[in-house]
């Protein structure tokens, strides 16, 4: 059994006895984990809970510590408990059975279900994230959407839940309109030319993707100089959203070239997709239309016919009131007929959520070094039946966006809810977090010229318009640069490229877990210096206590884990005796820390946090880094305790192992 598996055991108990002895019939039991190993190994407060229902039942006054000693002896029947004891008022203080839990610890892999494979009987969501307008390279703030995405994919997938993941195409929006004005009015190439110019690039070791960034900026500019080319945007936009002409078609090139660069930076950060929804087939396939009859029937919606609005087809949504800019994130469908974003996202969410009753045609669009397969949305019918797998219908849907777009994503949500109550609210999830910014320093290794004002400021920010900002692939480059120095001094007779390979894991690493350790409402400030250190709250020092605790089983036998699995089996009374000397405090709370990686994962995806265990595996890196130097367990004499030392350090490994595993971070041989 785990921990909790034995909690949920105890719990289970509490209420049989709360039941047959008071009569009472409890739901929730709260449990905490007492703050010091001697207090015990969890507490249960339910006797002040059941003092005060027994009163409200029966207006009887019990003590909670008689009714705590009551539950006491029925926790005590079992036998993975050592003793329960009833502490102040009413506390019941749990203590487990050291040596009996040690035992079946061997025989407990942690997390089984980070496979990440699809159960195809387990419930379905669907995390949407990256979700790059594909006018150009992703940049950093892109790289925390992607990182904080994939992550809870695995946390779900881990939690046992089957995951889809989306990266939805806004291929008609406004930015991709701009590069196009830029490829045709400012740069005045053909579809023909641009093709041959990304020839060009390719051979010169450049990308189109950074060729997009620095046009996107350039019009931006044009257009502040320029209000003639600026009013080309609508026109543009309209033969965009059209679609079948020359424009389109070029953007549409645009698009694919910038798309494909942006899977490629993000499997450079093992991030992977399943479906590409592109937003043009959203539109030619009429999922609004749909969306829009069926919302105006049940009367969600109206038509405004006065003031401001006047014309415009308004939900109405009760909180924010007052703002323009929510008032317009309330129109669905403006005066002159055209769909806004909010409109067209509910009618995406309601497809999502399986509720539109249509459905996309499907293209296979990229297959990974291993065969995994991306697929894109299409709204032209196959000539062949596509093989591909079942997309949308999810149970609950997870929007990874930033926090400006929260008033948008609660009109959606709410859109939703009036659409089909039986599912509510609940159903659509915003993973809202805020943005990232640089350090002075790390703006400065990245190439940007700063003032000396500039310099004594907390951060600097960043504008993808203004050309002001880090593309994700640089970011990458110069964390894969700095680490390999470090790898060279550490390992200078390792083979070039194996020296590349870690080099590659390490910065992955730092990267992931510093845009992870940060609850998503926090603003990051990224620094170089800060994220590859091997010292502190890094990814890096994860991934060093990993290998360090690797190291310990290279240098053992291949068949000394298995002895000290029989000699913690056979050797009970003794092995108890360890737990009971001076380090059986210390070595129980790693070992018991190293249990909590389910429950631990369970609390990430219920509170929509994956910050929670980054922090876990922090805290068990310092856990193990203590019991590593406090103890040699190669070199350990006495027999048991060397069992005993071994399997606690072996726990200690998968789990750590599996948490970063969880994160996306790997451990490479050697640090």
């Amino acid at each position: 059994m785990n921990l909790s598996q034995l909690q949920h055991s105890l719990r289970e108990k509490v209420i049989e006895t709360a039941n047959a002895s008071f009569g009472i019939e409890l739901e929730q039991i709260a449990a905490e984990v007492p703050p010091k190993t001697e207090l015990g190994d969890l507490a249960f407060p339910v006797a002040f809970e059941l003092a005060k229902r027994i009163k409200q039942a029966t207006g009887e006054k019990k003590n909670p510590r008689e009714i705590a000693e009551n539950l006491k002896s029925a926790l005590e029947s079992f036998d993975f408990i050592e003793k329960v004891e009833v502490a102040g008022a009413g506390y019941l203080n749990v203590f487990y059975n050291r040596a009996s839990f040690l035992s079946g610890v061997p025989n407990a892999e942690p997390l089984p279900k980070l496979k990440l494979s699809r159960d195809e009987n387990s419930v379905k969501v669907c995390v949407e994230h990256t979700s790059v307008n594909p006018n150009k390279a992703a940049h950093i703030g892109h790289i925390r959407n992607s990182i904080m995405g994939d992550t809870f994919m695995r946390i779900l997938r881990a939690n046992g839940q089957r995951v889809e993941t989306q990266n939805y195409i806004d291929n008609t929006g406004v930015q991709v309109a701009d590069v196009v004005i830029g490829f045709i009015y400012v740069e005045k190439l053909t579809l023909a030319e641009i093709v041959e110019l990304d020839k060009k690039l390719l051979a010169e070791n450049k990308t189109f993707d950074y060729y997009c960034w620095d046009l996107y900026a350039k019009v931006g500019q044009e257009y502040q100089r320029d209000e003639e080319l600026k009013a080309k945007r609508a026109e543009v936009l309209h033969l965009v959203e059209e679609g079948g002409n020359e424009t389109s078609e070029l953007a549409d090139y645009v698009v694919l070239r910038n798309v494909q660069s942006i899977i490629a930076t993000m499997e450079r950060l093992s991030i992977r997709y399943d479906l590409l929804p592109r937003e043009s087939d959203i539109l030619h396939l009429h999922f609004w239309k749909k969306a829009f009859e069926k919302m105006k029937e049940i009367g969600v919606i109206h038509l405004e016919k006065e003031g401001k609005n006047a014309g415009c087809w308004v939900m109405p949504v009760d909180s924010h009131t007052g703002s323009d800019e929510h008032e317009a994130d309330k129109i669905l469908v403006r005066s002159n007929g055209t769909v806004t974003y909010t409109g067209k996202d509910i009618a995406y969410q309601m497809w999502k959520l399986g509720l539109l009753g249509l459905d996309f045609y499907y293209e296979l669009f990229h297959t990974y070094g291993d065969g995994k397969e991306v697929w894109a949305t299409t709204s032209e019918k196959p000539e062949k039946a596509a093989r591909n797998p079942a997309f949308g219908s999810g149970e609950k849907v997870y929007n990874v966006i930033d926090s400006r777009q929260s008033y948008p994503q609660e009109v959606v949500k709410k859109g939703v809810s009036l659409i089909a109550p039986e599912r509510g609210e609940q159903a659509s999830v915003h993973l809202s977090y805020e943005m990232v910014a640089l350090s002075p320093a790390a703006a400065e290794e990245l190439g940007f010229e700063l003032t000396e004002e500039d310099r004594k400021r907390p951060f600097i920010e960043m504008s993808g318009r203004k050309g002001l900002g880090v593309k994700a692939d640089d970011l990458i480059t110069r964390l894969e640069a700095n680490a390999l120095e470090e790898v060279k001094k550490r390992h200078a007779d390792l083979p070039e490229e194996e020296q590349i390979k870690t080099a590659h894991i390490i910065a992955v690493g730092a990267l992931r877990y510093f845009l992870l350790k940060f609850t998503r409402n926090t603003i990051i400030v990224f620094d170089f210096k800060e994220a590859l250190s091997f010292e502190g709250e890094t990814g890096i020092f994860c991934q060093y206590s990993a290998v360090r605790a690797n190291s310990i089983f290279r240098k053992l036998q291949e068949t000394d884990l298995q002895t000290a699995t029989k000699t913690v089996l056979d050797e009970t009374e003794k092995v108890a005796g360890v737990f009971n000397s001076e380090i059986g405090n210390e070595i129980w709370s790693l070992l018991t820390l190293a249990s909590r990686l389910e429950e631990t994962v369970a609390q990430a995806a219920t509170a929509n946090e994956p910050a929670i265990l980054a922090k876990y595996a922090f805290n068990l890196s310092k856990a193990f880094n203590l019991f590593y130097h406090n103890h040699r367990i190669v070199a350990e004499e006495n027999a048991v305790k060397r069992a005993v030392l071994i399997i606690i350090a072996d726990a200690a490994r998968r789990a750590l192992t599996s948490a970063l595993n969880t994160m996306g971070i790997e451990v490479p041989e050697r640090m």
